[in-house]
This record gives C-alpha cells, sequence and structure tokens, in this order.
C-alpha cells in the first residue's frame, strides 16, 4: 500500500453542489467522484471511502463535525483510502447503488452513508453514520477505519470476494419488472384503493405508523380514484390527512411549507428540514383538494405553499432544493416556542390566545419545554373575518420575530426533476384555482430550466448560481420536465411548449429504456458505475419509470398521430410492468396509482375549440372541474391535433370531451360541460 501523494488536497471548492462545498474546509482530502479519483484508489492500492449525504442532513453534519473536521481522523482517512464525497441529490445514480448495498448488508439505510469499496467500486463494507467514540454497541469511526485497513491489507480475498458477491447482487436487483403478468383495469384499480384504504390511520391522518411521511403521490391518486370513480371513501382518506398534515406541527403555521417528515404519529414534531420536492408535490395535492371539495383549509395552505417557495426558495435559476434541519448547530430551533415566548412577542392577551391556538404548553411538544406550532381553532370559528384578522395580525408579529433567530441554511442547488415537479403543480393550481400568476411563475421556471440547464445537447441534472453542474440529468429529471412542459402548453396554449416537451421525450427514450424489455426504463444514463440502476418503487419523488408513464400519457393524446401512437404503446408496456405494484405494494405505487387512473379512463381529453373573440370561460370551467390527470386544450379550429376539424358551434366556443377513442357530442355550455364529465 503506497502513501498518499504529498500533493493531494481537498477538491471540493470548486464544487457546483452546495453539500461538497460544506465539506470544502475539511482536513480530510475529498475528491468528487470520477475514474480519477478510483485510478488513484488502484495506483495507490488502497480503499475507497465513499461518503454520501446531502445539504440539509442532521446527522451528515454531526458526523462532520465529530469526524470529518478532526486533524486525527482526516490524517488516518487521507493515509489509507481515497476520500470521496458524493450529494446524493446531485448524483441519485451513485446514492442509489450503494444504498441498496448498505440495505443488503445492514439491513437499513440513512444518511450519511459511509460505503467502503474496492479501486473498482465494489462495496464491501457498508454503514451509516458512526460516532467519534464507541456508543450504543457502535464503534468509533476511526476504530472502524482500522479494522478496515486490517481487512484490506491482511485478508484481501476475503474482500474481494465480499465485493463481487454484493455486485452480483446489485446486478439481479436491478431486473426489470415482469411484462404483462397482470391485467390493468378497475379491478386492479379498486384493489390498490381499497388495500390503501385498509392501512390508513383513520384517527390522526396518514398511512401506516410512525414515522409519518407525507405520502403525496398517493394522496394524488386517491384524488383522482374518487374524481373518476365516484368512490367517497378515497376522498374522505386523502382529506383527513390533507388536514391532519395541515394542522400538525410538520406544516410552518407562520410561513408555510412543510418539513421533511413527522417523527410521531400525530404530525406534530417534524424533522425540520423542508425539501423542494415535498412541497411541490403537497402543493399539487392541496390545489386539487381545494378545486374538488372547495375546503378553505386546503385552498389557504395551497397559498401558502406558493408563498413559500416564492419567499424562501425561488433562487436564479429556479427554485433551490432545501432549507436545513438546523440553525446555529441546533435543530428546530428557528421554528419552536414557549408561552412566554408568545407574550413576550404578542402582549398577554394575544400571547395567550395564540397558545391555545398553536398549542403550546408549559410542559412543551418538543424539547426542553418549547412547542412547535400547530392549528388546533375550529374551522366554523375561523371562519369569521374578525378571527381571520386576528389570526393573520398574531402569524406576522409572531413571524418578524422569528426573523430575528439563527435561519436555517438554505441549498441553492438547482435540481431539474424537482423544480419541474413544481412547474407542473403551479401550473395545474394556477389554472384549476384561478391564479395566473402561479401560471406566470411556472412558466419562467421552465423556459429558465431549458435555458440553462441543457449543455451540448444533453440535459444536465443541476445548477447553482447559474453554473451547471458535469452529471447528466436521470431519467425522472428528463420526465418530470416532459410533463411540466406538456403541462404548461395546455394552460397556455403554446405551441412551443408541446414541441420542446416531444423533442425532449424522444431524447428520453433513446437514453433510457431497455432495448431488451420494452416498457422498462433504466434510472441512469450511464453505464460507467458497477450496476446501472433501475427502481421502479415510488419514495419520496415518484419512480423515474412512473413518471415518466405521465409524460407518456400526455404525449399520447398531444402529439400528432404517429407518434402519438407509439408514445400510448410504450405507455401500456409501462403500465403493464407497473400493475404488479398496484397488487402488492401499492402504498409505494402513488405515481403509478394515479397514472393508471387516469389510462384506464381513457385518457380523458376535453379540446374546447374557441371563436376569435372568446374570454375563455368554457375552458376556464374545464379545468376547474375536470379530474387530475385529463388533458385539456383550448384555441382555434385545427391549431392544434385534439382540435383538428373541430370547430365552435354557431358562434360560441365548443368543447368536445372524449375517453381514449370514443367521443361525445360537442358542448357549449357549464352544465352541459359538466354533465359531460359526469
Amino acid at each position: 500500500m503506497t502513501s498518499e501523494s504529498s500533493a493531494a488536497r481537498n477538491e471540493l471548492g470548486a464544487a457546483t453542489s452546495p453539500y461538497l462545498r460544506q465539506h470544502a474546509d475539511n482536513p480530510v482530502h475529498w475528491r468528487e467522484w470520477g475514474d480519477g479519483a478510483l485510478a488513484e484508489a488502484a495506483r495507490r492500492d488502497v480503499p475507497v471511502l465513499l461518503s454520501v449525504g446531502y445539504a440539509a442532513c442532521h446527522w451528515c453534519h454531526v458526523m462532520a463535525h465529530e469526524s470529518f473536521e478532526d486533524e486525527a481522523t482526516a490524517a488516518q482517512m487521507n493515509a489509507e483510502f481515497v476520500c470521496i464525497k458524493v450529494d446524493r441529490e446531485e448524483r441519485p445514480d451513485i446514492d442509489a447503488i450503494y444504498m441498496n448495498a448498505t440495505v443488503a448488508m445492514t439491513g437499513q439505510g440513512g444518511w450519511p452513508m459511509t460505503c467502503f469499496l474496492t479501486p473498482g467500486g465494489e462495496p464491501f463494507y457498508c454503514g451509516t453514520y458512526f460516532p467519534d467514540s464507541p456508543r450504543n454497541g457502535m464503534p468509533s469511526f476511526r476504530q472502524l477505519l482500522t479494522a478496515i485497513t486490517e481487512a484490506w491489507t491482511q485478508r484481501r480475498d476475503e474482500v474481494s470476494d465480499v465485493g463481487r458477491k454484493v455486485r452480483d447482487h446489485l446486478h439481479a436487483n436491478a431486473a426489470a419488472l415482469p411484462a404483462g403478468a397482470l391485467e390493468v383495469d378497475d379491478r386492479l384499480l379498486a384493489h390498490a384503493v381499497n388495500t390503501v384504504l385498509g392501512d390508513e390511520d383513520r384517527e390522526s391522518g396518514g398511512f401506516g405508523g410512525a414515522p409519518k411521511f407525507p405520502p403525496s403521490a398517493l394522496l394524488e391518486a386517491l384524488l383522482r380514484h374518487t374524481e373518476y370513480t365516484g368512490t367517497p371513501e378515497a376522498l374522505d382518506a386523502a382529506h383527513r390527512t390533507c388536514e391532519a398534515m395541515a394542522r400538525g406541527g410538520i406544516h410552518d403555521q407562520l410561513a408555510g411549507g412543510f418539513a421533511r417528515y413527522a417523527v410521531d404519529n400525530d404530525w406534530v414534531v417534524p424533522h425540520f428540514e423542508k425539501m423542494l420536492y415535498d412541497n411541490a408535490q403537497l402543493l399539487r395535492v392541496y390545489a386539487h383538494l381545494a378545486r374538488i371539495t372547495g375546503d378553505p383549509l386546503a385552498t389557504r395552505v395551497t397559498g401558502e405553499i406558493v408563498e413559500f417557495l416564492r419567499r424562501d426558495l425561488q433562487v436564479p435559476g429556479g427554485f433551490a432544493s432545501a432549507l436545513d434541519a438546523d440553525a446555529a448547530g441546533v435543530e428546530g430551533s428557528t421554528y419552536v416556542w414557549t408561552p412566554t415566548q408568545l407574550t413576550e412577542v404578542l402582549g398577554d392577551a394575544d400571547g395567550q390566545w395564540a397558545a391555545e391556538l398553536f398549542g403550546v404548553t408549559a410542559t412543551g411538544t418538543f424539547e426542553h419545554g418549547t412547542s412547535t406550532l400547530q392549528f388546533r381553532l375550529d374551522p366554523d370559528g375561523f371562519d369569521t373575518p374578525a378571527v381571520r384578522e386576528r389570526f393573520d395580525d398574531v402569524r406576522r408579529r409572531l413571524l418578524a420575530a422569528r426573523a430575528d433567530r439563527p435561519q436555517p441554511a438554505r441549498d441553492d442547488k438547482v435540481v431539474t426533476g424537482w423544480n419541474a415537479i413544481a412547474v407542473t403543480a403551479l401550473a395545474e393550481a394556477g389554472a384549476g384555482l384561478g391564479h395566473p400568476e402561479w401560471i406566470d411563475l411556472a412558466r419562467e421556471v421552465a423556459v429558465t430550466l431549458l435555458a440553462e440547464h441543457v449543455r451540448d445537447g444533453r440535459l444536465r441534472r443541476a445548477s447553482l448560481g447559474g453554473i451547471v453542474g458535469d452529471p447528466v440529468a436521470a431519467l425522472d429529471d428528463h420526465a418530470a420536465l416532459v410533463t411540466a412542459l406538456l403541462t404548461l402548453h395546455q394552460v397556455t396554449g403554446e405551441i412551443s411548449h408541446r414541441d420542446q416537451a416531444l423533442e425532449l421525450l424522444d431524447t428520453t427514450i433513446e437514453i433510457f429504456a431497455d432495448a431488451d424489455e420494452p416498457g422498462s426504463w433504466y434510472d441512469a444514463a450511464g453505464t460507467d458505475l458497477i450496476a446501472r440502476p433501475r427502481d421502479p418503487i415510488d419514495g419520496a419523488t415518484p419512480a423515474g419509470a412512473s413518471l415518466l408513464a405521465e409524460a407518456l400519457l400526455a404525449a399520447s393524446a398531444l402529439a400528432d398521430t404517429a407518434p402519438a401512437a407509439r408514445y400510448a404503446e410504450l405507455l401500456d408496456a409501462t403500465l403493464g410492468r407497473g400493475a404488479v405494484l398496484l397488487a402488492k405494494l401499492p402504498r409505494s405505487a402513488g405515481q403509478w396509482l394515479a397514472v393508471t387512473q387516469a389510462r384506464v379512463a381513457g385518457p380523458l381529453q376535453i379540446a374546447v375549440s374557441e371563436t376569435a373573440s372568446s374570454a375563455g370561460a368554457l375552458a376556464g370551467l374545464a379545468r376547474t372541474v375536470a379530474p387530475g390527470g385529463s388533458i385539456i386544450v383550448a384555441g382555434q379550429r385545427d391549431s392544434l391535433p385534439l382540435l383538428e376539424d373541430r370547430g365552435p358551434v354557431g358562434d360560441v366556443d365548443a368543447a368536445y370531451v372524449c375517453r381514449g377513442t370514443v367521443c361525445d357530442l360537442p358542448v357549449t355550455d357549464g352544465q352541459a360541460l359538466r354533465a359531460a364529465l359526469g
């Protein structure tokens, strides 16, 4: 084993990832992932120490402070390993591969993720957080380093054998889902929904127990199921969960936005980081709930999420990725209150009222006698101008006082896929709830993504401060952006959005399709890793394959005839593979369920042929009352494929409603349109 080069140094200062830059001052000689780092490990004949995390990760910060900032620990790392730091949000492909290895070896995963690899990238030992001193049965990090080095130098054959076995396991786990194993029909959808409803926590909301994550895609699917089938149980379950989350501590009652998850069963105590992808998906859900039910709480929360995106996450180039869980090294310190603190800001009367309103108690609901803020006022009591005015005034004053506290750091990285999901949500919310300014914001972000994230003809994963990183965009980035552009095309009528989307979709198919398994898709563009990841399960964000299914669904209705048929064929092959997830793991297949529901229904297509002087009222109504997943376009006769040979009736706008290839007669008024959609 050769010693480290005297020229070695920490190379993260020029990274485009805020997470990597957080480690640029570590005494560890961190390198970014690449052939050069692996080649250096081979030259020195040392293992690779791979550390994976993200900027808003609390325990990533803890391990960095305890170990990576320690000179003695860093010296051992530098001497005995090539150290690679990866931002999981910038390189989801690397994260997916080695997280699968970590789960296979330990039975659980999480971040920070710590893996030891051969110079060929094969993992032979994986874990998550390791403390700086032995604790709770875990060795210290330095003890682990010593043990790994001993194994590498004295039991190399054993290490190499483990690496080969893990590599083979990763290849086996990346196999395609079976094709055509189940019929994709109403019975499959009903089974999936009934299975999900059987897991509902009817008392506290959500599905399953703590910790509770916002089941965003699943909620969207339940809303769609009710809209298409009239099943009230699905809507009731979605409504209960949305209300519980909106009233809980997971929801920032002062500034809007939702935290990553709740550690308890009642949504009271969050893990305080706020992610763009959670809030983008929840924006879509709450907007559709508000559109369907007119619920005042859902309507208010929708607007607050938009304001949170604008105020706290908007950066040049789009929306930032996350707000940290910590502020000044203390998790949640920005957000929690005591009754005394409320009184100091608001005075005795309003302070006592706020304590009752927000559930702030003397003993506290969080740590050290502090409480997260909940929303406990009865909806009927809230629905008066005087109470709403008092509520808004109290929130304004508390938020101003909170601004003087240490604030969580922001990860300013602009991730293509997460921004695209936000574009779709903003466009749908704006069209469905009558907020054209939200559509304008969606358009602004989408145009910027196309302008800044396409380099040398390839879509890139992320940028920082207008500087685009090298990693190529993943399947979920491509698919989400296609859907975003097709959604913008529908709500704005701009043909350029459609054309850009279809061009990107064709590129996506070329890059990510498994040529041997039609309807199966790889998640990563390249094959330079030990396995090419392919995970169809919907997680914190929908799977790349289920996002692509949504893109194919829209494209199959909006493209010209020949390519539309090709997209529909790929869509059906993709949903045919996803059917096994709806049958066996529906809680982990929310996006699959939502897309399949729309596909089984046709998809529903509404083409509004408008007169030259149209005010757009009929099209506006269609966007308000049509089920989620519907394809809705408006324009003059022959301006789009769905409007070919379809004109106004007489001198008034006409809506043509089709389900798949079966179309109704045109309707010209709101009542008739509602009846046609019923």
